[in-house]
């Protein structure tokens, strides 16, 4: 298998925990450059992107796209994303998570997280087949993916999965793009709250996934991504974790390009330099590639 093939496997090999019954509504939309958006996605998969054997690290990365909690952009966050990484030598594993719905779910505010943790899961238990080192699995998360893959890294020790063989969950290390934080009312992003813990969450519930707050000795080292001029999710979300992330004593390096907007993926108009560079130094100087 090289970079560019891919194989896609359903990320539950049974039954979907936490899911209601009912038809697949999911809807694949592509758009006039053909990157491909996903909405409704109630069966969630990984698609699998392994280095070339020469160039393999035994780094392996899980790739969450954003789109709000409605949508999953899966080019410009995730096959755009994958190539990247695989490039690096690193192996690339998009999650098409699902995305939280009454419709689909018992609970909503839980099924992406399941997914997530899934998902780390998956690749450690085939880490032998798939030439994984078990102590490089990290998670890369985009906007509303970033708060999965933040809540990922935060909340690891509360498993919401069947994890009978008791394979870590806890991400190595963390990539945060363009992230989805905090789900206070100074802070939020209105949508992605909205949708994962509705329009008027408890206190409690907007603490749990308000990841600023969940940041413990034992969150993985991370690195924050994010434009200034972001009007969609605030660059404070990014900042907020950094300073959380340092009270804790946790290895952290972040980016603050002064223009980019939102969503920028790798469009590498949008900022002054290729930000996956920095990220490919981190991960050596972190020690998760050579």
């Amino acid at each position: 298998m090289n970079g560019n093939s891919q194989t896609l496997i359903p990320l539950y090999p049974g039954k979907i925990p936490n899911s209601v019954k009912g038809p697949d509504e999911e809807i694949k939309n592509v758009n006039d450059i053909g990157q491909i958006r996903y909405e409704k996605v109630s069966s969630p998969t990984l698609e699998i992107f392994l280095p070339e054997k020469e160039k393999a690290t035994g780094a392996a990365v899980v790739i969450i796209p954003g789109g709000g909690y409605r949508i999953v952009a899966y080019t410009n966050e995730g096959t755009d994303i994958a190539a990247e990484f695989t490039k690096m030598g690193v192996a690339a594993f998009i999650l098409k998570y699902r995305l939280p719905s009454d419709k689909t779910m018992t609970d909503k505010t839980t099924g992406p997280l399941q997914d997530a943790q899934q998902a780390i899961r998956t690749v450690r238990s085939k880490a032998k087949e798939w030439g994984i080192d078990t102590a490089k699995v990290g998670v890369i998360g985009f906007s509303a993916g970033g708060h999965l893959a933040s809540t990922l890294g935060t909340h690891f020790n509360k498993p919401v999965i069947a994890d009978k063989e008791n394979i870590s969950l806890r991400p190595d290390f963390m990539i945060l793009v363009y992230p989805v934080i905090s789900f206070s009312t100074d802070l939020m992003h209105k949508g992605s709250r909205d949708n994962l813990i509705g329009p008027s969450p408890s206190a409690e519930l907007t603490a749990l996934y308000s990841n600023e707050t969940q940041v413990t000795p034992i969150t993985p080292p991370t690195m924050l991504i994010h434009a200034g001029d972001d009007k969609t999710v605030k660059v404070e979300n990014s900042l907020r974790f950094y300073e959380a992330l340092i009270k804790n004593n946790i290895p952290a390096e972040m980016h603050i390009y002064p223009k980019g907007g939102h969503g920028f993926g790798i469009a590498s108009e949008r900022t002054p330099d290729h930000w996956t560079d920095r990220v490919e130094l981190w991960l050596k100087r972190s020690g998760f590639i050579k």
